[in-house]
Formats: C-alpha cells, sequence, structure tokens
C-alpha cells in the first residue's frame, strides 16, 4: 500500500514543568497575559480546564480572582 503519514495537530497538555525551572507564562498559548496557559503547563493539564475553573472562581469570589489574575501577570516573567 501507499505510505500515508498524518499529522496529529491536536493541542495537548505538554507534561508538567515542575522539574525545577518553576512557574512561567506561556504568552505563546495565552489569551491575555499567559496566566492560565502557564498554570496548565506547570500542573500538567489542559488549559481550557484551567480557564473555566478560574471563570468559575472568579464568579463565586466575587472577582478576588481578577487581583490575583493581575497579580500573577504583573509579578511572573
Amino acid at each position: 500500500m501507499s505510505d500515508l503519514r498524518f499529522e496529529d495537530s491536536a493541542v495537548r497538555p505538554s507534561q508538567p514543568v515542575r522539574s525545577g525551572s518553576g512557574f512561567r507564562l506561556n504568552k505563546a498559548r495565552g489569551k491575555l497575559f499567559g496566566v492560565c496557559s502557564g498554570i496548565a503547563d506547570y500542573c500538567g493539564v489542559d488549559v481550557l480546564l484551567v480557564r473555566i475553573a478560574w471563570v468559575i472562581g472568579t464568579l463565586v469570589g466575587f472577582g478576588s480572582l481578577i487581583l490575583i489574575y493581575l497579580a500573577i501577570a504583573l509579578i511572573a516573567d
């Protein structure tokens, strides 16, 4: 048969980055500052789950996570 190859371009969470390099913003995959994508990379979970959790936490916490988000965006590199 023919030698068909298919590229798998699905976005998958990367392996956790905890091996000494610490937390970093991921501005390439981020929407606003890259905070949620950085958290997703650090924990090894899907970025969509982190974003959904962050929105729910913001609504339940009466907007306090917005200040935490901005603090992380300013402090982390």
